[in-house]
């Protein structure tokens, strides 16, 4: 007859099983690393990569993920190959990448519009945040408010006197309707009382043409997409939505100094992939990215695009997206935005 084990025998059997299941849930997660895992992550990528931007070439996001693109395919040995898929506030290009396995070969390079959509739109056929692994955070790079030179004003003050004078209201131009653009000029609009019509493009180049062609008047733009235009005359920047003056743009004045406080605003440029990406995998991508991003050179190209260099790991990226989702509901409930 088998003697019955002691409490502490009994107490070793119960932590056993504890264990067994414990590793057995961590495993089903992916938060332990496995041999294959590992083997895969160490053999990728075997084929092309391809890397979507959910906005138009030439535009600012395709700018860093062109830099991104050519620098891993040089590490990687494999074509990095930039799709543009615009239009939809971003939403396309997300669509295409929340469809696509979760194997590495697809990655998408994006901004805060990602966060935005989930509050914005009505209905979406994605999750953003259910459905995409983040990778890493590149860099933010603050919105500076800019008019086409045929505006008569000068300095922030000026505008909203000039822009309330106008029958008609004036024209403001963003990159896509859900965007922090968009977002921006709807609260500058509650703010200030002015009249404006909103003007979408499908990104950045061909918001900018307009702006310089004068067909439309005013727009909240990335730093690093209009800093060539206003170094160069062609565009006036009237102010910077951001806590304090960029080196890349001294003599432009923050909204709190042209006497608008709290008014600060950002977008930024992150690596995401689909949902169920492996985590050895996640790692292996965030690493090559962040040691490229962590060059001297590439981050000085950022800097002088008006950019302030982030390079967050994963996990810090996770708690960003959340932080960004529930400041940009905020936004999207204040401005009273919606898009069906």
């Amino acid at each position: 007859m088998r003697a019955n084990p002691s409490p502490i025998a009994r107490k070793g059997n119960v932590l056993r099983k504890i264990q067994r299941r414990s590793f057995g849930a961590l495993c089903g997660l992916g938060l332990l690393a496995s041999p294959a895992g590992d083997a895969r992550a160490q053999a990728y990528p075997a084929r092309p990569v391809r890397f979507i931007v959910p906005y138009p070439a030439g535009g600012a996001t395709d700018v860093v993920a062109r830099l991104l693109s050519e620098k891993l395919t040089t590490k990687w040995g494999q074509p990095v190959v930039v799709e543009n898929r615009a239009g939809a506030g971003a939403t396309i290009g997300a669509q295409v990448v929340a469809q696509s396995a979760p194997d590495g070969y697809t990655l998408f390079e994006t901004t805060s519009a990602h966060t935005i959509s989930a509050s914005l739109y009505r209905t979406l056929p994605y999750n953003p945040i259910r459905d995409f692994t983040a990778i890493t955070l590149t860099a933010t790079v603050p919105l500076v408010m800019v008019t086409a030179k045929s505006v008569p004003a000068n300095t922030l003050q000026e505008f909203i006197a000039w822009a309330k004078a106008q029958p008609q209201g004036v024209t403001v131009a963003s990159t896509g309707n859900g965007t922090a653009q968009h977002l921006t000029a709807e609260l500058f609009k509650g703010k200030t009382g002015i009249t404006s019509e909103h003007v979408p493009y499908r990104g950045d180049a061909p918001m900018i043409t307009d702006l310089l062609g004068g067909l439309v008047q005013f727009a909240f733009a990335t730093l690093s997409a209009v800093l060539p235009y206003i170094n160069s005359g062609e565009l006036k920047a009237i102010a910077l939505a951001h806590g304090r003056r960029m080196s890349a743009l001294p003599n432009v004045p923050t909204f709190a100094e042209a006497g608008m406080a709290e008014f600060e605003f950002a977008t930024w440029f992150g690596t995401f992939a689909p949902a169920g990406l492996p985590g050895a995998l996640r790692e292996r991508i965030y690493q090559d990215i962040s040691g490229i991003v962590a060059d001297p050179a590439m981050t000085r190209r950022l800097v002088e695009m008006g950019a302030e260099v982030n390079n967050l790991a994963p996990a810090q990226f996770d708690a960003f997206i959340q932080q960004e989702a529930a400041r940009w509901a905020e936004a999207v409930r204040i401005s009273g935005a919606q898009i069906n």
